[in-house]
């Protein structure tokens, strides 16, 4: 079968062309139907395939020299969005010059980029920001909004329940996934009216493929008891950080104290097997690949510090999404949604 080729923003990330190159190349090493649009500088990205011979037949490059920066606010990158390798790479979406993009540049600029040129799906309001993160169990744990939106009302937090599930329903092959709101407490009682409301519209909808049974606590995202936990993106943000600050901590603190004395780096030799296994578990790069879910489009998000095997994950996710048909799953949910609510309406029970 083949796949609508990949437009990756060659210019993005902490070490930009490189990393991006090498990337495409791992992720097509192990698939070998991708195929890209590489934006960027022509003779940059030239010079890096000469290192990857397997990627000229499978490459097209459209040039650009013009980058967003790092810190660049959203509504300045707006405005060289037809200038620029990021906004070329989503525009290519746009114009069906390629089925997804992936780019590692600034995640404002990118989400006003992608929401500007490919809109949302009919019946989302928002976007939202979604990405993977490990867990106990026998798959990661999807979590979104994770910054796009500072604030969430119901509606929204709804739209994320049936976004979040869709991708779930891809990426970890789950009939059903187990959807949570993210709230200080499970009681019903709990939470802004927000949340409760969103909650009891949830509880009451029939015909999505999901299930739902409430909320969850922060300190219960990477139990494993759950598969997409919904929140706005300013709590979403923060509970990200603080998750990855914590793996940092207990990697950073194993580190010190393998090393503090001869017992312990004995120690380390003996424990190895299991200290590379929480290594493996906890690196980023194994999850990378975050998803603006609710667009007319495929846009992946790779972390600006991934290694070329992250870089690689984010692809690989791209193509997933394309071939599992994300968008359509997520508008056939809204739909099923839509005829809960009216028949709803009609016997009087629609949470309000």
């Amino acid at each position: 079968m083949s796949l609508p080729r990949i437009a990756v923003d060659a210019m993005g990330g902490d070490e930009g062309v490189r990393v991006m190159v090498e990337g495409a190349a791992l992720a097509r090493r192990r698939h070998d139907r991708f195929k890209f649009l590489l934006v960027g500088d022509e003779k940059r990205i030239a010079a890096a395939l000469d290192t990857h011979p397997g990627m000229r037949g499978a490459s097209e490059i459209l040039h650009c020299e013009d980058v967003v920066g790092g810190d660049e606010k959203p509504t300045q990158a707006l405005r060289r969005a037809r200038t620029t390798s990021m906004g070329l790479t989503v525009n290519a979406v746009k114009k069906g010059d390629a089925g997804a993009a992936v780019s590692a540049g600034n995640t404002g600029a990118l989400m006003a980029m992608s929401k500007l040129a490919l809109r949302t799906l009919p019946g989302i309001d928002r976007p939202a920001l979604a990405a993977l993160m490990p867990t106990l169990g026998d798959n990661d744990v999807i979590m979104l909004d994770l910054g796009a939106n500072t604030e969430a009302d119901a509606r929204n937090l709804v739209q994320f329940a049936i976004m979040g599930a869709a991708y779930s329903r891809i990426v970890n092959g789950l009939a059903e996934p187990r959807v949570r709101l993210l709230n200080i407490g499970t009681e019903e009682t709990k939470g802004t009216d927000a949340l409760r409301i969103a909650a009891a519209q949830l509880q009451a909808a029939t015909g999505l493929a999901l299930s739902f049974d409430g909320f969850v606590e922060s300190d219960k995202i990477n139990r494993g008891e759950v598969d997409v936990v919904v929140t706005d993106g300013f709590s979403g943000n923060i509970a990200l950080k603080a998750i990855e600050g914590t793996a940092r901590f207990v990697t950073d603190l194993l580190r010190s104290a393998f090393t503090s004395s001869l017992r312990s780096k004995i120690g380390f030799l003996v424990s190895r097997p299991a200290t590379e296994l929480l290594r493996h578990h906890l690196d980023p790069n194994n999850h990378n690949g975050a998803v603006f879910l609710g667009l007319n489009g495929v846009v992946v998000k790779s972390h600006g510090s991934a290694s070329a095997a992250g870089v690689a994950n984010a692809v690989a996710v791209a193509a997933r999404l394309l071939e599992d048909e994300l968008t359509h799953r997520i508008s056939t949910d809204l739909a099923a949604l839509g005829e809960a609510r009216l028949r709803a309406s009609h016997s009087g029970g629609e949470a309000k």
